[in-house]
């Protein structure tokens, strides 16, 4: 009788190897990394195109808080003042560019989780790109529509009769004064656009942060007629800081310390949350 010896036989196909990863972050090069992030703003820009009416706040919002507050509290502010409406809308527009940047930031934050609810930042994190372009490139098209509503709210001023005190100079540089501190305020933003389940949870938690900041600060008032303890809040308040480095540039009086508090502010905000909000994008599911 005889017997059979089975041997196993090998199989066609070896166990699959783990799946590589589609891109190292680290090997991407600067250039590269432009590119990217190039591409990824025109790709925002093309959104704004077909979507006109989100131009809405950037375009309306200088409008509406220049008239309101000049012609509404002009009168009895600059009277407190020493002057009148013309002198509370030199010290109003100035103020105002520090307000811009927060207004414009929570829409950053809404648009980023938006995004995540529609798929679409789960399609860029497939794609071998770095991950902060894709929040770099946020950030550079809100910094676009901050400068057009800067430029609308300069407009603004000037047509009621601003005066400029100081240098062209001092005015770009109060120009990209806020700009810096509102790209600072952005990374903020997307966190909370991040963390939040909804863009209208987003929205709320960006007013609760925002209404103290804009209106215990400078913005709209001289700190000298507040409480004490406002007075505190205010001196702190780094929105006050921006408020009144922008005023000085722009009217030519002395600038303190306003101006190395702000871009010390810009630059504590920004090497804070940055790395926070890239790292946040990547674990988010």
């Amino acid at each position: 009788m005889s017997t059979t010896t089975l041997t196993p036989t090998p199989t066609d196909a070896a166990p699959a190897a783990p799946a590589a990863k589609l891109h190292d972050e680290g090997r991407i090069g600067l250039r590269n990394n432009l590119r990217h992030i190039g591409a990824l703003v025109r790709r925002n820009l093309l959104q704004i195109k077909k979507d006109p009416e989100s131009m809405f706040d950037a375009l309306l919002m200088p409008v509406i808080f220049v008239l309101l507050f000049v012609y509404v509290f002009g009168g009895s502010v600059g009277g407190s003042m020493g002057g009148g409406r013309q002198e509370y809308l030199n010290y109003l527009i100035p103020g105002l560019m520090a307000m811009m940047g927060m207004n414009i930031a929570m829409a950053v934050g809404s648009g980023v989780n938006d995004d995540f609810r529609k798929g679409v930042m789960d399609r860029f994190r497939t794609m071998p790109i770095a991950r902060s372009s894709v929040l770099i490139a946020k950030i550079v098209v809100e910094l676009a529509r901050m400068m057009v509503a800067t430029l609308i709210l300069l407009g603004m001023g000037f047509a009621l009769g601003m005066e400029l005190h100081g240098s062209v100079l001092g005015l770009i540089g109060a120009i990209g004064l806020a700009a810096a501190f509102g790209a600072a305020i952005m990374w903020i933003f997307i966190l909370l656009g991040l963390s939040m389940k909804t863009a209208q949870a987003v929205q709320g938690m960006g007013m609760i942060v925002m209404m103290p900041l804009q209106f215990g600060s400078s913005i709209f008032a001289p700190p000298t007629t507040m409480p004490g303890w406002l007075q505190t809040f205010t001196d702190y308040n780094p929105l006050s800081n921006l408020a009144d480095a922008a005023r000085a540039l722009m009217m030519g009086t002395p600038v303190g310390n306003s101006v190395w508090l702000t871009l010390g502010w810009t630059v504590v905000i920004t090497a804070a949350m940055a790395p926070l909000a890239v790292s946040k994008f990547r674990k988010k599911s």
